[in-house]
């Protein structure tokens, strides 16, 4: 069986129980259950806290696993990213006390307080800036008011919890985090179906299906507008002058496409949502 490593808790794992979910994969019920064999698809599921899930997986102990790119490049782990799961957004910033700093170098020599210490340690070695690292829990934006770091690395969402407590943001991006599904060095047998299958959740999502009814004259001009993955896909009607239309559609432009479609002469415009897909 192919051993998946889940988070137990936290931002990521709701959604990523759901999104296993929408690909037919049985999982836990009780947010108690810690292990669960799915038989049918072949797959085992550990529950466990995200920040282990990249060592369990790089270590080998579990085949693959779905954590934040934030936690596996902080664990240094040996584990591969395989691909990003398009949930869990963070963003990485420095900061600290207002007009103190204004790049990255400006660091040499302090102390910054984090919870990613080896994301921060990494970056900062990579721009050739020696600095002392404070390790904390959370709420990381409280270091430099009492006195243990004179600036912090966080996620930033709008900055409002940072200026609150005085900070700025300065420096360049860290990192750009999101969920991630990842895997021992080794690829392991079914993870190349439960990526498929991942892969398909997120076109399901991202996509809808559209059906319409159209001039075979326009044609041309509502390819333009809507083209598809390769092409649309055209059927004949009973009236030779027209032809049923069916295309993926980006859920996020299914308005905007009805409306341009409708102004070529279309009509009958459906659109349907996708279930599952495998591209």
């Amino acid at each position: 069986m192919l051993r998946v490593a889940v988070p137990n808790k936290g931002s990521l794992s709701e959604t990523a129980s759901a999104m296993l979910g929408e690909a037919g994969y049985t999982g836990r019920r009780d947010t108690r259950t810690l292990h669960v064999e799915d038989p049918r698809n072949g797959v085992e599921f550990f529950y466990l806290r995200p920040r282990d899930i990249a060592t369990y997986v790089g270590s080998g102990a579990l085949d693959v696993g779905i954590t934040g790119r934030d936690l596996l490049l902080d664990s240094h782990s040996p584990a591969r990213e395989v691909a990003a799961l398009d949930f869990g957004g963070s963003t990485f910033r420095f900061a600290g006390p207002a007009g103190r700093f204004a790049d990255v170098r400006d660091l040499e020599g302090a102390r910054v307080a984090t919870s990613y210490a080896g994301l921060v340690g990494s970056f900062l070695d990579e721009h050739g800036v020696s600095a002392t690292l404070v390790g904390l829990d959370g709420a990381v934006e409280s270091a430099v008011r009492l006195g243990v770091a004179d600036a912090v690395a966080d996620v930033v969402s709008t900055g409002a919890t940072l200026r609150a407590a005085g900070l700025e943001i300065f420096g360049p991006v860290i990192l750009e985090s999101t969920a991630v599904l990842i895997s021992s060095e080794t690829e392991p047998e079914g993870l190349s179906v439960l990526h498929r299958r991942l892969q398909g959740v997120l076109v399901a999502r991202q996509y809808v299906l559209m059906d319409y009814d159209l001039p075979l004259s326009k044609l041309d001009a509502a390819t333009a507008v809507a083209p598809g993955m390769e092409s649309p896909t055209v059927s004949p009607l009973h009236d030779p002058e027209w032809a049923a239309v069916r295309v993926m559609v980006p859920r996020s432009d299914t308005n905007q496409v009805m409306d341009a479609l409708y102004d070529l002469g279309a009509r009958a415009i459906l659109v349907s949502p996708i279930h599952a897909a495998r591209l």
